[in-house]
């Protein structure tokens, strides 16, 4: 029997058991997309053995997931808006568990490309569309905003433990970083068929926006695709399909206009808080992924690290998974979301700066561990906030919107981060250089996520002038 939980516009009530079911297994999927895709970099190396990728092919196995989920994100949240939220959730777990099991049977490299793709696809959907089901099944207040810190919490614990859950399960053959997410989505859906509620579609399904949809994922697509192949192809190449992005998002924005039935209404884009989430959204993961890309490289090239001892190095980053769905709702009932995640931001520059003057010969423990915990502070004070004001008074027939665009923004974040400090450190370091010059190299791509990090600080700073106006 499928569990109905009405989403009232009220109040300070406390979530009950019912609802705290539905929030783990949504939380669950979410924390499977972000494993997903940070176990995936530990495995590639086995990959490029067993299946005999060149380095070039092999990007695509981490590239063709981030096209399909960049391309196709803020076309999923809202298609859930349109044609029902739980039943687009379920497809799209389904297909995210069957390409799964099919990129651990690969035998050849395209295989796996084709997998990886339709998993990031399947993700696009399943993700934006899970974050609406709950900002429309618990009540505006202090119940949603601890539904959405809890389930923050497992995202970014996801995408964080990631890394020594990739390296363990890599140990044991790397097909197993991609049977492991069918076992756990597998479970999740025997729960999540009974525990999902059943919703009313926010429109009739013939007042679809076609043109429009094929002009967003055409744009998509194709800033995705030029952030992605920006440091390994030509300038005019990264240009043109740049420019072919803005003219497919242009010609988007044009019909959106004059549709009866508009995809997405662009007054929500107008709104202040919706507008500073996002772009704190992505600047905050882009300087992560930026961070983690020079320490991986940091650890393993010049250390000598395993990938096992650079997952467990990293690990103190993921303490947000404990501390986010039981200390943050405290912090931000008590301070607001604004005010949390500004001095989670203003923690997160200052973990990245400290990692700077990291040497070759550096203490893990007086070096590079408190890096890991003030970067760990910094997302528990930062991601769910950002979830919290990126959808907070949203209309219920726009948070599948409002989701994929939050989304959109995180995606894109991680992919342009990795591009930029990836051409400054390829720009900054020298192919046989000695080990003390490919540091420094290092180290100037780590002011990037430095940078990043204050930027998103600065951006943020308004809304809190604001909610501090009008106190």
């Amino acid at each position: 029997m499928h569990m109905h939980i009405p989403a009232t516009r009220a109040s300070d009530a406390p979530i009950d058991a019912r609802s705290w079911l539905l929030l783990v297994v949504l939380s669950g999927a979410v924390f499977l997309e972000g494993a997903d895709i940070s176990m995936m970099g530990v495995a590639l190396p086995s990959i490029r053995a067993e299946l005999g990728m060149s380095t070039a092919s092999l990007q695509w196995v981490v590239s063709a997931y981030v096209l399909g989920y960049g391309g196709f994100v803020l076309l999923g949240g809202r298609v859930g808006d349109l044609v029902g939220r739980r039943r687009l959730f379920l497809v799209a777990l389904t297909v995210f568990v069957a390409f799964s099991g099919l990129g651990g049977l690969a035998q050849e490299g395209w295989v796996l490309v084709v997998a990886r793709f339709v998993t990031g696809l399947s993700a696009a959907f399943m993700t934006p569309v899970g974050l609406s089901i709950i900002t429309t099944s618990f009540a505006e207040g202090r119940a949603r905003n601890q539904a959405l810190l809890f389930y923050a919490g497992f995202g970014a614990g996801g995408f964080s433990m990631g890394l020594v859950l990739g390296g363990l399960l890599a140990g044991a053959g790397w097909r197993w970083v991609f049977f492991a997410p069918v076992v756990l989505g597998a479970l999740l859906m025997t729960v999540a068929v009974r525990v999902i509620p059943r919703d009313t579609p926010a429109a009739p399904n013939k007042d679809f926006d076609l043109p429009g949809a094929l002009l967003l994922t055409t744009g998509m697509l194709l800033a995705v695709f030029a952030v992605v192949r920006a440091p390994d192809v030509p300038a005019a190449e990264t240009l043109a399909a740049g420019l072919a992005a803005l003219a497919a998002l242009a010609a988007f924005v044009t019909v959106e206009r004059r549709a009866r039935s508009p995809l997405v209404r662009l007054g929500l884009l107008a709104r202040g808080p919706v507008r500073r989430a996002n772009l704190g959204a992505l600047l905050w993961a882009g300087s992560f992924v930026g961070f983690q890309f020079v320490a991986v490289l940091y650890l393993q090239g010049l250390r000598d690290w395993s990938p096992i001892e650079t997952g467990l190095a990293l690990l103190p980053a993921a303490i947000d998974a404990v501390l986010a769905p039981t200390v943050t709702p405290r912090i931000v009932a008590r301070f607001g979301a604004v005010r949390t995640m500004v001095v989670g931001m203003a923690l997160g520059a200052a973990g990245y700066a400290l990692f700077v003057p990291v040497g070759l010969g550096s203490d893990y423990v007086v070096s590079m561990l408190p890096t890991m915990v003030l970067i760990g502070l910094g997302f528990t004070l930062v991601y769910g906030p950002l979830t919290i004001v990126a959808t907070e008074g949203v209309d219920d027939g726009e948070q599948g919107l409002a989701s994929g665009l939050f989304n959109t923004a995180f995606q894109f974040g991680a992919a342009i981060g990795l591009a930029v400090v990836a051409a400054v450190v390829a720009s900054a370091t020298e192919a046989g250089g000695d080990p003390q010059a490919t540091l420094d190299g290092y180290r100037i791509g780590l002011l990037v996520p430095v940078a990043g990090a204050l930027l998103a600080l600065v951006i943020t700073l308004p809304g809190l002038r604001a909610r501090l106006a009008a106190t």
